[in-house]
């Protein structure tokens, strides 16, 4: 553990923790592209019940919350954590106590959310809190946009990979998220997790233990990006993995500066990506049905 940790703080001399490689020594101070710089920095940490069934079950699951993202995603319903970088800077110890004490309040697991950009911080934290008894499965909670250098030092830890695949176009990836290679650097990411985890695994008591789990949420107007997504998932990967199709989307923080993304997502939209689903043999996983039909 400790080479992969010297592995991971050779990252932030020359920032390339995401696949953006900004170069800014985070080592020293310096803020990386993603606006973190040497510590972890944390927005919340309490116990979560949206998430799948199986990342829930009766003691919830413990999500630590990172501020800071390397993706600029225009309609993010977490402007102020992501953009503005809301929250708290820990330390080591620090981090590795708030582990603990999601732990202590009967989480089923932890939950890394959107820490791609602190990863080394992450690993610095983990022995300390194995140490203090942490024995819950780890979930890696994450936009999909990952350097396949930094995923290779999870191997063996992360129990769990809960990556978005949010793009199967690289125009759209470009216009919404300013990554222009996120399609590309997403599907290697994917193969990568598919490669260390496999297929979800829950135990008797239907708790994820160990496994993939892929999200995507339906976009207004781009029903051909799900469908891109979704041949994607069932021919390179597996029509046995696990999807969470999501229909939530509103026209958050930046999204309403681009007309295709003015409204929320129409029930018929939703339909298209469901039969699409049935038709791809893709029957591992949750759905959000239809809304009756409405304005917006």
């Amino acid at each position: 553990m400790s080479e992969r940790i010297q592995e991971a703080l050779a990252l932030l001399q020359a920032c390339r923790v995401c696949p953006r490689a900004c170069g800014k020594n985070r080592i020293r101070g310096e803020v990386g592209y993603c606006g973190a710089g040497r510590w972890a920095k944390v927005a919340s940490s309490n116990l979560h019940w949206g998430e799948e069934p199986p990342l829930v079950g009766e003691g919830g699951s413990g999500t630590l919350f990172f501020s800071h993202c390397s993706l600029r995603c225009c309609f993010c319903q977490n402007y102020p954590i992501s953009h503005l970088g809301n929250g708290q800077e820990v330390e080591g110890k620090g981090l590795a106590q708030m582990m603990l004490d999601l732990q202590a309040r009967g989480a089923i697991n932890l939950n890394l959310v959107t820490g791609s950009h602190f990863l080394p911080q992450i690993l610095e934290a983990l022995p300390l809190a194995i140490e203090g008894g942490l024995h819950l499965p780890l979930v890696y909670n994450c936009g999909g946009y990952e350097s396949l250098e930094a995923l290779r030092l999870l191997e063996g830890i992360i129990d769990i990979y809960l990556p978005d695949a949010k793009y199967g176009e690289a125009k759209l990836a470009r216009l919404y998220s300013r990554a222009p290679d996120y399609v590309e650097v997403n599907r290697r990411a994917l193969r990568e997790m598919y490669r260390q985890v496999g297929k979800l695994q829950v135990d008797s008591e239907g708790r994820a233990r160990r496994g993939l789990i892929v999200r995507h949420l339906i976009l207004p107007n781009q029903i051909e990006n799900t469908q891109r997504v979704l041949d994607f998932l069932a021919s390179e990967l597996s029509p046995r993995i696990h999807i969470s199709l999501m229909s939530q989307y509103f026209p958050a923080c930046e999204a309403r500066r681009f007309p295709a993304l003015r409204r929320k997502v129409r029930p018929k939209e939703i339909q298209a990506a469901l039969q699409a689903i049935e038709e791809l043999g893709l029957e591992q996983g949750w759905r959000q049905e239809p809304r009756p039909e409405g304005r917006g």
